[in-house]
């Protein structure tokens, strides 16, 4: 029987070109997200294999629930990638709004943790499994307005570390891909839908796709059983960390 992979944040951007891309290579696929309808139209269009799976990540009591009602031929995860992410909002830390702040950390963190909590006793019990957790550049590198999205990331790869600590002596196996920016729907989420302030940071340059990341994400899972890639920066070429930032003062 063909493997399992677990997509959270599979009805759009990264999780739905990965949901497609694993399919399409013979495995089957549970696809987490919130927005059923669009579970199921990538039902219709990716027929059996794929297992729409209605659920809020931040909702512990929630995931707990749905992962542990999965069908049999659903419910031994051989990977679980963790997709479903957000930024809200890019203001300065004394302008954001607290709202904002708690979406981001239910979602980047909460959600993540509850879902790959969810999977992993089963991957140690049979000794094999492998969790994705998609990371971002911000976590790696600070930027103004980043504050609580940047932290939020970093926390990602700070707990991929430390998972990869704890499953020493298992075949189970942990990566954190940070991605740069990527065009998604990412943007309109974190801007409310407002085209303007949504396009505007893909002008002028060529951004990565949401297929980059999942063949990123195919190579990685795809690795030799004794070959663990635990972290992998990806930029686009027209993209850098930037400078050291100043606050010059004139003096008279």
């Amino acid at each position: 029987m063909s493997r399992v992979i677990c997509i959270t944040g599979a009805s759009a951007g990264i999780g739905q070109t990965a949901a497609k891309h694993f399919v399409a290579n013979g495995w089957r696929v549970v696809g987490v997200a919130r927005r059923l309808n669009r579970l199921e139209a990538l039902r219709k269009e990716l027929g059996d294999a794929f297992y729409p799976f209605a659920c809020d990540v931040s909702n512990r009591a929630s995931v707990m629930a749905a992962f542990a009602a999965l069908p049999a031929e659903f419910a031994d995860i051989d990977v679980l990638v963790n997709s479903a992410g957000l930024g809200k909002g890019l203001d300065l830390a004394q302008d954001a709004k607290l709202d904002d702040w708690d979406v981001m950390i239910q979602t980047n963190i909460n959600g993540l943790l509850y879902c790959t909590r969810a999977v992993l006793p089963g991957m140690v019990a049979r000794n094999s499994g492998f969790i994705v957790n998609l990371g971002s550049i911000a976590g790696e590198y600070n930027y103004q307005t980043g504050n609580v999205y940047g932290a939020s990331k970093a926390f990602v790869k700070h707990f991929t570390q430390n998972l990869k600590a704890d499953l020493l002596g298992t075949m189970v196996r942990v990566c954190c891909i940070e991605p740069g920016l990527t065009r998604t729907e990412f943007q309109h989420v974190r801007f409310d839908g407002d085209e303007a302030k949504s396009d505007a940071p893909y002008q002028g340059i060529t951004p990565l796709t949401a297929e980059d990341i999942s063949e990123a994400i195919w190579w990685v899972v795809n690795q030799p059983e004794h070959v663990t890639v635990t972290s992998v920066e990806i930029w686009p070429t027209h993209q850098a960390n930037g400078p050291f930032s100043f606050d010059r003062q004139t003096t008279d």
